[in-house]
């Protein structure tokens, strides 16, 4: 970074100093900053680190200080040197990212609208390198958090509207007991109970329920939270340092006392609100029951519908996440990414200096992977694919007028067994050759993303592109293949050239290799034989490619259960009218009929108005779904005939049950 990076970001080393104002400059003195982490780990936190050297990229480093364990730069991580900035007159390369702080009282809209302006003075300025380049500019939170905040808005949403069905469960609960305990306070208030009295006593009974669901709900958020860690993909965890350190703190057991405060006021206010402690003569009356019944069916009715109504949103919410995920994971990537190893190798730059050099370490390293029990072919290349699409160039067309036009597209070097390591499609002409090296012309292979854009009606294989420069040679296209995903799954296919590894070597590449074994067990052998190859080398993330392709049943349970609840409460209230009923000649079916009319119109009422909310939530979800409409009619038929199915069933036991009461024990029941 550049001498003012972190004084931008107001950090201060802990020991040690800042780079100074000018350390940046042409002929620098070469200092690093060490991360905690690595102070921690490599140098066993000796404060005695300072003025010592190490070697980054085989140039020495004098170490200057080392950094607070509480920072962490998202985009940049992991990271465990902080080195200053090599000077560039690359104008065409955009590796490089700018940090800065607003002046106070300038918004980020006007900030961005000067970035903008010199983004069009540079482009009149260097229209070579510059043409059709546009600044942008972002909230430094909305970098580091943008990708996660649908997923934490989203989960966040789900946790409200689960906490929702479950307030209204045990709303439903404690209003059936508050009836079922309407005599026995009417009992306690004539023998003399005064309603201050009665009222502390639903306060410490709430107070008790609440303090014991609190304790097992934090108890199993906390246990839960390691394993939450887990599932994050640890590239992702690594652009997300703010979640290594999951854990209960301040602010959640905050809000957690403040929501356990909330649920005893509702458990000991909701039954204090239904009961009236000096209307005794009424609530002992059989009268009152029936006024309570009826009541009570007007707002069991209404929390039916809602509980229905939030579990299709729910449901239909996470269907829809699901299918999207299962799409995500099976799109064609133009690859049969199956059986394949691969690890990140970095040579010493001082010990491979020239073209030369790093050319035969690229062919002894396939050679000798190659030579594994199981392996089949062994490729290099210097971008993996389904990663963030960088690595990009310009080219010209030769033979056709230019007219400074912007033609960008990705650029790989890849080794020749690269594409059949993959298992690519060859479209027209041919793979690289082993003798595609400097001492032959220039060659080159394009996708087809890149012939459709710029070849349009044209067979590219024959023709002749440059990168433009007066010294660019020409390079002959001489294979088309298929459309491999060098971005995010997510992302259309872009145009990408591909060039032999031999021509254009690294001393820095990615070895894939293809077994007919596990791939998983390949590793630790492949890791082996890099080392002992070249005990310098660098040789990190280790991993297949299926694992980086891959790096809400409860709510269905939980309505089910709370309209279960909502209806046998509701049936248990009208046992007397059911026995009436039955005594005067009524069939059973007649009953049941009664029941599950009255339910199934309340249960179509709830699936009805849960599908219009759930189009709304899936419109507010749009950016997380991939390959699914807001409106997925097979999304919503199934989540509504599921859920219909299983609300029908938790209403016919109920009725099953009141249809076998005999009338007079209907009848004594009162």
């Amino acid at each position: 970074m550049s001498a003012g990076f972190f004084r931008t970001l107001g950090v201060t080393p802990i020991l040690g100093r800042d780079f100074y104002d000018g350390e940046d400059a042409a002929a620098p003195a070469r200092t690093v900053i060490l991360s905690y982490s690595v102070w921690q780990k490599q140098f066993a936190g000796d404060k005695h680190v300072l003025g010592q050297t190490v070697v980054l990229d085989g140039d020495p480093y004098i170490i200057i200080g080392v950094l607070p364990s509480s920072f962490s730069f998202a985009p940049a991580e992991p990271a465990d040197f902080w080195g200053i900035l090599k000077p560039s007159t690359c104008r065409g390369c955009h590796g490089l990212f700018g940090v800065a702080r607003l002046k106070a009282g300038v918004t980020v809209e006007a900030a961005l609208a000067d970035v903008k302006g010199i983004a069009q003075q540079l482009a009149k300025q260097y229209p070579d390198s510059n043409r059709d380049q546009w600044g942008f500019l972002l909230p430094l939170t909305e970098v580091i958090v943008g990708d996660i905040r649908p997923v934490l808005m989203m989960s966040l949403s789900g946790a409200c509207l689960l906490l929702l069905i479950s307030g209204i469960n045990v709303a439903s609960l404690l209003l059936v007991r508050a009836e079922n305990r309407k005599r026995e306070i009417a009992v306690r208030g004539a023998l003399g109970a005064s309603p201050r009295r009665l009222a502390r006593q639903f306060v410490t009974e709430g107070m008790l329920l609440a303090s014991v669901a609190s304790v097992v709900g934090i108890t199993c958020a906390a246990r839960s939270l390691h394993m939450l860690a887990t599932l994050v993909p640890k590239d992702m965890m690594d652009a997300m340092p703010f979640l290594h350190d999951l854990h209960i703190n301040g602010r959640v057991m905050t809000f957690a006392v403040l929501l356990s405060l909330f649920a005893a006021a509702l458990f000991a206010f909701t039954p204090m609100l239904r009961l009236r402690f000096t209307d005794l003569r009424e609530t002992l009356s059989e009268g009152g029951r029936g006024a309570a019944g009826l009541a009570w069916r007007h707002l069991g009715s209404r929390l039916i519908v809602v509980e229905l109504a939030i579990a299709v949103v729910l449901l239909v919410s996470a269907s829809l996440l699901g299918k999207s995920l299962y799409r995500l994971l099976h799109v064609d990537i133009g690859i049969q990414p199956d059986h394949i190893a691969m690890v990140r190798v970095h040579a010493q730059p001082e010990k491979y200096q020239n073209d030369e050099k790093q050319v035969a370490l690229g062919r002894e390293v396939i050679r000798q992977l190659a030579s594994l029990p199981g392996v089949t072919t062994v490729g290099i290349t210097t971008k993996l694919p389904i990663e963030d699409a960088d690595w990009t160039t310009d080219f010209v067309i030769l033979g056709r007028p230019y007219h400074g036009e912007h033609n960008e597209v990705a650029i790989r070097m890849v080794s020749p067994a690269y594409m059949t390591t993959l298992r690519t499609t060859l479209v027209d002409g041919r793979y690289f050759r082993q003798d595609d090296d400097a001492s032959k012309p220039k060659v080159v292979i394009v996708n087809q993303a890149l012939a459709e854009r710029y070849f349009p009606g044209e067979n590219p294989v024959g023709k002749q592109i440059s990168f433009g420069g007066p010294k660019d040679p020409p390079m002959l296209i001489v294979g088309l293949i298929n459309d491999i995903q060098e971005g995010q799954l997510d992302a259309a296919p872009r145009g990408a050239m591909y060039l032999p590894f031999y021509q254009n070597p690294r001393a820095s590449f990615v070895v894939l290799v293809r077994t007919v074994q596990g791939q998983q067990r390949i590793l630790p052998a492949v890791e082996s034989t890099l080392h002992a190859l070249d005990a310098g080398m660098a040789i990190y993330d280790p991993m297949t490619m299926d694992q980086k392709i891959h790096d809400a049943p409860s709510t269905l349970l939980l309505g089910v259960v709370g309209l279960y609840g909502v209806i046998a409460y509701s049936v248990s209230q009208r046992t007397r009218e059911i026995g009436v009923r039955m005594a005067l000649g009524a069939e059973r079916r007649t009953v049941y009929r009664l029941i599950l009319s009255e339910a199934g119109r309340l249960i179509m009422i709830g699936i009805v108005a849960g599908v219009a909310f759930s189009v709304v939530a899936a419109v507010l979800i749009r950016k997380l779904l991939f390959g699914v409409k807001v409106w997925d009619l097979p999304t919503l038929a199934a989540v509504t005939a599921v859920l219909a199915s299983f609300a029908f069933l938790a209403t016919y036991l109920p009725a099953r049950r009141a249809a076998s009461i005999s009338p007079a024990e209907a009848l004594r029941a009162e």
